[in-house]
């Protein structure tokens, strides 16, 4: 029997609105009840992630900005992971051959050169989180988590090459979205951040199971004792974890569904309607 269960928000957890549905809810508290560790993985600041958990009456572990930050179910920091500054200093002063707007993530919110636009900040609706205009250049070298690079895809492609030659092997690139590339440090990623977190709890990744949708879930699907990967998820990440068993649609409420189904029978096949 898992002891942990580790889920990504948008586009698992969340409907496409953004919000999470009666039967997500209720099988979260489901699973509480059953003294099972509830954690949430997500790319979200955790002045984002935690109001949204809070409204709902949930108290679990968080992993913030794909696994820079990890914090308790009291909201004490555990874990937190920086880009190097000589790092950080080359993203934010290097004039990158793009169109992408630049976003950095620090403990104390979003920085960014240039109003966001409205449909954008659905996304942060049910908490307010909200960008904070500044001149990224002029930012602090030390205390950034994350970078994000915000645009079309194909444009988004092209500026990957160019980070990949500027850095080599020097951080991680990942596509959280399909129009956000973010620059995260060396080996930081919501699989590295459970796997801290689970032996912070005395567990084995084998211990936990874990839903996701986008490229920055890859290693923690792939980590833990079972991963399931949302119907709705992005086809790369399908092809590469081709083992794991893909479940519904996020609007559906598909993790609900699937684990109603694990609570009442753990050892039998669940087949969802995809």
């Amino acid at each position: 029997m898992y002891r942990l269960a580790a889920f990504d928000m948008d586009g698992t957890l969340l409907t496409p609105d953004h919000r999470v549905g009666p039967e997500t809810l209720a099988v979260l508290k489901q699973l509480v009840e059953r003294e099972m560790v509830v954690t949430f993985a997500t790319g979200r600041h955790y002045l984002d992630a935690q109001p949204i958990m809070a409204q709902l009456g949930l108290q679990g572990y968080l992993i913030t900005g794909n696994g820079t930050r990890v914090y308790d179910n009291q909201g004490q920091q555990l874990h937190a992971t920086d880009l190097p500054a000589d790092i950080a200093e080359e993203v934010l002063h290097t004039h990158w051959r793009t169109d992408a707007s630049m976003h950095v993530f620090r403990d104390e919110g979003w920085m960014t050169e240039f109003a966001v636009p409205e449909d954008m900040l659905q996304a942060h609706h049910l908490s307010g989180f909200h960008y904070q205009l500044t001149e990224v250049r002029r930012l602090p070298a030390f205390g950034n988590s994350k970078v994000c690079f915000v645009g079309p895809h194909e444009e988004l492609l092209k500026l990957q090459v160019q980070l990949r030659q500027h850095f080599a092997a020097r951080i991680d690139l990942c596509f959280s979205a399909y129009e956000c590339l973010e620059v995260l440090p060396l080996g930081c990623n919501k699989g590295s951040a459970l796997d801290t977190l689970s032996r912070h709890l005395g567990l084995k990744m084998a211990d936990c199971m874990a839903f996701g949708d986008a490229m920055n879930d890859k290693e923690m699907l792939a980590a833990v004792g079972h991963g399931v990967v949302m119907g709705n998820a992005l086809p790369q990440l399908k092809s590469l974890l081709p083992q794991l068993q893909v479940i519904g649609h996020c609007e559906q409420q598909a993790v609900a569904h699937y684990l109603q189904h694990w609570l009442r029978s753990p050892y039998l096949t669940y087949s969802p309607e995809l």
